[in-house]
């Protein structure tokens, strides 16, 4: 009897062993953290980076999602979207400026105070909201009553936006309309004072240990020990952010300007005109998503116009030099001031070049070539001097052209050896006349 107690006595104590153990590995299961990592613009393929990324460590049982963050600014529409995300999902998200240099400029800073964690490395900065980076209209000199009333709705909206989010996260609402209103900016050791963001932390490890215990929503976040797991953009994601950038439209551009132009004045290569439709068709949905600049676009124009004219003019190259300068500057205007979005002198210069030589060229050839005289046909035998090999009056005759023997009439009697000029061809009689 005694012999029995003691074996359910152990089989009872193993049984607890092997379930804490259980328990256990399920707990050190658990302790995983997603990241990413968000760096350049803020547009559609991030929003869908970010929404997708929150889906996927809730759906791996994640502690959390760190976002690390570096970011001149972004499109409003994406910022909004992902702000409503952040806001929506129940998987608490970290979102870190890092590494140190790093900057949550203009939309950066919306995002940064909506997430649940906020949280900065040492020596970077955040700030500059105003809704001019953020996505508004370029500054229009013909109505500047318009303008300043549109500036003004832009900048009241994106003040209470960000004053929403500071409220809903218990962050500093007054700094953040600042942020919005007159453009400031702090370092993160500033902003903790200001409680804009909650830690400083110099690496992803640190962060870890910061955040540690933390309670967000009733959930406790064990991430001391935690594994972190990256979470890699997909396929789709790659394409469309390597196409959402102002270099990639801007080569689109120039290769639908090339193709359809070289098209034109080249009629019947096919090839260069089916190339630039397909590139005028993607860069003109990309213009759909980009913040354009009219002005840029009016310049670039401009320049095309003149660089074609020059071609006929005999300006001796001075509407080229203007529209070399007309093409620069609206490669430096084509994207508006909005989310950090330009193009570096390093793809305007060659650019320019490039166009420049092509315009002068290949297209100023091209449309000289058919303005040529033709050099096959009937229309070319017109105005051509010949020689007469028998008397030609009204009746007929016979002339050389080209060592071939024609029948031709006169309504002027012209002597045999002589010079005459072709005015009128009807079927395969020549009509000409005394060359004088």
């Amino acid at each position: 009897m005694f012999l029995k107690n003691k074996t359910s006595v152990m089989r009872a104590r193993f049984a607890i062993i092997v379930f804490c153990l259980v328990m256990g590995c399920k707990t050190i299961a658990a302790e995983q953290v997603g990241l990413i990592h968000v760096n350049g613009a803020i547009g559609p393929a991030t929003a869908t980076y970010i929404s997708r990324s929150i889906d996927t460590a809730a759906a791996q049982g994640d502690q959390c999602l760190i976002i690390q963050l570096d970011t001149p600014g972004g499109l409003l529409d994406s910022t909004k979207e992902i702000v409503e995300k952040l806001f929506s999902d129940t998987l608490p998200t970290v979102v870190y400026v890092a590494p140190s240099g790093a900057n949550a400029a203009s939309a950066g800073t919306f995002i940064t105070m909506a997430a649940n964690v906020a949280a900065m490395a040492p020596h970077t900065s955040i700030g500059a909201a105003h809704p001019v980076s953020i996505g508004g209209n370029p500054v229009s000199n013909e109505e500047p009553k318009t303008d300043d009333t549109m500036k003004k709705k832009l900048e009241n909206y994106a003040s209470s936006y960000i004053e929403t989010i500071a409220n809903k996260r218990q962050r500093n609402n007054e700094w953040a309309k600042s942020a919005v209103r007159e453009s400031a900016s702090i370092t993160a050791e500033e902003a903790l004072k200001l409680k804009v963001i909650d830690v400083i932390a110099s690496d992803i490890p640190d962060l870890l240990k910061q955040i540690d215990g933390r309670s967000i929503d009733k959930t406790i976040l064990h991430t001391a020990n935690a594994r972190v797991v990256k979470i890699p953009m997909d396929a789709r994601e790659k394409v469309f952010q390597i196409l959402w950038r102002p270099e990639v439209m801007f080569v689109l551009m120039l290769i639908a300007i090339y193709g359809i132009i070289g098209e034109m004045s080249n009629p019947g290569a096919i090839l260069p005109g089916v190339v630039g439709a397909i590139a005028l068709v993607l860069a003109l949905y990309m213009s759909a998503i980009l913040p354009i600049n009219v002005a840029g676009v009016a310049l670039i124009v401009l320049a095309i116009a003149l660089f074609i004219i020059d071609a006929f003019a005999p300006t001796h190259g001075v509407l080229t030099v203007g529209g070399v300068i007309s093409f620069f500057l609206g490669s430096l205007m084509l994207f508006t001031r909005a989310s950090g979005l330009q193009l570096s002198l390093g793809v305007i210069i060659p650019a320019t070049v490039v166009t420049a030589l092509f315009f002068l060229f290949v297209v100023g050839a091209g449309l000289k070539a058919q303005l040529l005289p033709p050099k096959v046909g009937r229309e070319r035998m017109l105005g051509q001097t010949v020689t007469t090999a028998s008397p030609v009056n009204q009746h007929g005759g016979n002339v050389f052209l080209d060592g071939e023997l024609w029948r031709a009439v006169s309504q002027t009697p012209i002597e045999q050896n002589s010079l005459a000029i072709i005015t009128e061809i009807k079927e395969l009689t020549l009509h000409i006349k005394p060359k004088l």
